[in-house]
This record gives C-alpha cells, sequence and structure tokens, in this order.
C-alpha cells in the first residue's frame, strides 16, 4: 500500500472519514503515524474534541514526539485539555546524549523539551506515559524508569515487535 498521499487532506475531511466508519469496535482512537501529529496541533484538537463529542465513552490517545512547544514555539499542551485522554511520549532514551543520538532532534534542547512538555500535560489531561522499546541498553531503561519515577509520569517499556 501506498501511504503517501496526494495532499493533505483538511480536518473535516479527516472528521469525515472517521466518522464514515463503524468504530464500535475499538475502545480507543488514537493520533499517530507516519510523522508526528502535532505538527497538525490544532487539527488534533479539533478532532479529538469532535470525536468526544460524538463518542464520550471512547478512550482518546495521543502518541507524540513530546517536542510540540519547539514545532510550534508556544506551550502547547493546554490545547489539549478535553481533546484527549491520554497522551504516550516517545521518551526514547533515559538521557539526552543517547536520545540525541538516537533521534537527531532538531532543537539542541530538544530532551528538556520534551519533558517539559509532559510535565505540563499532566496539568491538562488524564493520564501522561513515557514509553521506550525494549531494543536499548539495560542503562538507559533504568535511567528512563528514574526519570518516569522522578517526574510521576509512568513508563511503559514496548517489546520490540518485528
Amino acid at each position: 500500500t501506498n501511504l503517501w498521499l496526494e495532499r493533505e487532506p483538511t480536518r473535516g475531511e479527516i472528521l469525515t472519514d472517521i466518522l464514515s466508519r463503524d468504530l464500535s469496535k475499538y475502545e480507543e482512537l488514537v493520533f499517530c503515524g507516519y510523522g508526528e501529529p502535532m505538527e497538525r496541533a490544532e487539527d488534533v484538537v479539533f478532532i479529538g474534541k469532535e470525536l468526544k463529542k460524538r463518542y464520550p465513552h471512547k478512550i482518546i490517545r495521543l502518541n507524540t514526539n513530546g517536542l510540540s512547544d519547539k514545532i510550534h514555539g508556544r506551550p502547547t499542551a493546554a490545547m489539549l485539555e478535553g481533546a484527549v485522554d491520554i497522551v504516550s511520549i516517545s521518551l526514547n532514551s533515559g538521557n539526552e546524549k543517547d536520545y540525541n543520538a538516537v533521534t537527531r532532534p532538531k532543537w539542541e534542547d530538544s530532551f528538556s523539551a520534551l519533558l517539559s512538555f509532559a510535565q505540563d500535560c499532566k496539568k491538562y489531561v488524564p493520564q501522561v506515559m513515557f514509553t521506550v522499546v525494549d531494543v536499548i541498553s539495560e542503562r538507559e531503561i533504568e535511567e528512563s524508569k528514574e526519570i518516569s519515577e522522578r517526574l510521576g509520569i509512568p513508563l511503559r517499556i514496548r517489546k520490540y515487535d518485528t
């Protein structure tokens, strides 16, 4: 399947497409995918709130790299209030040096920015979590656990699935 789009769909087109489907079999709806969902933060918020109106009992989760504030040049966590129930942030590593080696971020302070974004999200979103994949070193997993405990944000260690 070719996943490249000829153009970016509007948020109205995205919402219409989602609503045209039978969502009854899903407990959770997730913003994730190829690229960073928060590149289109206003659209994520609009669609999330519209889905919450129509499906108040469904869980809406945002999978993010946690760099929304850097992308938009302003704090963005407050936007998520009422739009998503869970923010899952890819921590990728338990320290800045290894994080930078893996992600090659655009901004020098990306690691601290994602930690700050995660803390801000706790004020506006019912559940916030970090994730790492179990392919990182045991040391990095332990460092990730320490960050998680220090910030009071649960850590989910995902199994690498080929």
